[in-house]
């Protein structure tokens, strides 16, 4: 039988698990929306049900990125740098970064 897991061990797959649960949000978004404008309508009770369980989601992301953070595997000041070369791709790449 194994013990416990340890404190690594949960932060790494905690975080993997709350990253698939976005990953599965994100999907179904795109199953059931064609525009950002359409996820967005407030006035669709499914684009609300949405909206609520996406920032759920992406709640829990972030708080894991912040126990990442708190635990000393990555700094804010990292993270932010590496933010800004991810947009820098993005720029080039896709069309979600305005010029």
């Amino acid at each position: 039988m194994a013990g416990p897991i340890n404190k690594l061990q949960q932060l790494m797959i905690i975080t993997a698990e709350e990253c698939g649960e976005l990953t599965q949000v994100c999907s179904k978004t795109v199953r059931k929306f064609k525009t950002i404008e359409e996820a967005n309508d407030q006035t669709n009770k499914k684009a609300v049900e949405n909206h609520k369980k996406l920032v759920e989601e992406l709640g829990d992301v972030f708080c894991m990125l912040d126990l990442m953070v708190e635990n000393g595997m990555a700094t804010w000041e990292e993270l932010g740098d590496r933010l800004a070369v991810k947009r820098k791709k993005l720029e080039k790449w896709s069309d979600l970064i305005n010029d």
